[in-house]
């Protein structure tokens, strides 16, 4: 067995560290209304560690991946209120048939990449947030899209995890178990097969490697992240609206990863900071939250001009350059 598979790198050092601190202190400081809000962005984490992984791997441009959010929240819903599985299943059930829409967006990335792949993404974004805005979210309603006026049936949450502390830790073990898994991805034979594909597929293909199949495959992972991060948030608020799944919200994801770090899991954690936890934060203390905005456009030329590995990596380097000096000297 390759014994990297179990070498800690520092970025997976932070998030294990964080993930300790969020499951032991955070429900102990936080009230419900933070918490929510602390779960919204464990969701938007594990997606934007989709779209990332895709990125840092691939080169490929993903515009979907708050849409495929939408549709595991969708499927969440449905199978909630339709079926008396248990919450588990239903959340797997979602991350499979993301999955599969997943792979029906790797079919025009077979063939195009960089800016004509991002249009289609873009574009499929568009489709799925005019069907949630036509169609809505189940919400109890007999037929196939469940949907009624009045108040909406409850939410069925997992036995475990009843209060909203409880499901604070659940979201934060989903989301650790999910970048666990794209990290076995990358030191296993999938990942060194991507690293050769983004370096040259000409190369890969004459080194035998069936670009077609780790293509499909990598957009099935960031469906099956998709999916889930989509089916936690649904169970999370019960109900989800139209607007949460906008095309340009995905834009904005993207964009977030690169300025993270899209090769590091604290930069998925800085970029769903951002996304989530700034906007709450300027909105408590009394400022727009539409100035977050602004800061984005900010980190994002801060990245792309002085920091090609995101704020994570330059936070990386800047721990290590700090402790390399004093291993010198104890040496």
């Amino acid at each position: 067995m390759d014994k990297r598979l179990f070498q800690i790198t520092p970025s997976g050092w932070s998030g294990l560290i964080f993930a300790a601190f969020a499951i032991v202190i955070l429900p102990l400081v936080a009230g419900n209304l933070w918490l929510s809000v602390f779960i919204s962005t464990g969701c938007f984490m594990l997606a934007i560690g989709g779209v990332a992984f895709m990125y840092a791997r691939l080169g490929m441009v993903s515009l979907t991946q708050v849409g495929l959010m939408g549709v595991g929240g969708w499927v969440m819903l449905r199978l909630n209120h339709a079926y008396g599985l248990p919450f588990e299943v239903n959340l797997i059930l979602s991350g499979l048939v993301t999955m599969a829409f997943g792979w029906l967006l790797a079919l025009p990335a077979l063939r195009m990449r960089g800016l004509y792949l991002a249009l289609v993404t873009l574009m499929a974004a568009g489709g799925l947030e005019i069907l949630f805005a036509t169609y809505q979210f189940p919400n109890g309603g007999e037929g196939f899209w469940g949907v009624k006026t009045g108040s909406a049936d409850a939410f069925r949450r997992p036995w475990l995890a009843q209060s909203p502390e409880a499901y604070f830790r659940y979201t934060v073990v989903v989301v650790l178990l999910g970048f666990l898994f794209i990290e076995a991805h990358r030191r296993l034979a999938p990942g060194r097969a991507w690293a050769l594909i983004r370096r040259s597929e000409a190369a890969a293909m004459s080194a035998g490697v069936n670009v077609t199949l780790y293509k499909t495959w990598a957009f099935g992972i960031a469906g099956l992240l998709a999916g889930v991060a989509g089916g936690l948030l649904a169970g999370s608020l019960g109900l989800l609206d139209d607007a949460t799944f906008k095309a340009s919200e995905s834009v904005m994801v993207f964009a977030l990863a690169i300025v993270g770090g899209a090769r590091y899991w604290l930069g998925a954690l800085i970029a769903a900071t951002l996304f989530r936890i700034l906007p709450a934060l300027l909105n408590n203390w009394g400022v727009d939250a539409d100035l977050s905005f602004v800061i984005f456009g900010a980190g994002l030329l801060h990245a792309i001009i002085t920091a090609p590995n995101g704020l994570a990596g330059q936070l990386i380097d800047a721990v290590q350059a700090r402790l390399s000096p004093k291993k010198e000297a104890e040496q």
